[in-house]
């Protein structure tokens, strides 16, 4: 039973810590418009062209 005293507290303070995190995520706007970063992320790669392997 002692050892609901601990876990309780930890447990809400974990909680409110993810929540916060949370929070700023949505605040620093990290959910917006996640098609256009993956794409964005694959349209950089295309922007190098092939490689051509007797450049060495």
């Amino acid at each position: 039973m002692s050892v609901l005293v601990i876990l309780i507290p930890v447990s809400l303070f974990l909680g409110l810590l993810g929540l916060v995190g949370f929070l700023w995520t949505i605040r620093t706007h990290q959910y917006e418009d996640p098609v256009g970063e993956a794409s964005r992320i694959l349209l950089n790669f295309d922007d190098e062209g092939p490689r051509d392997k007797t450049e060495n």
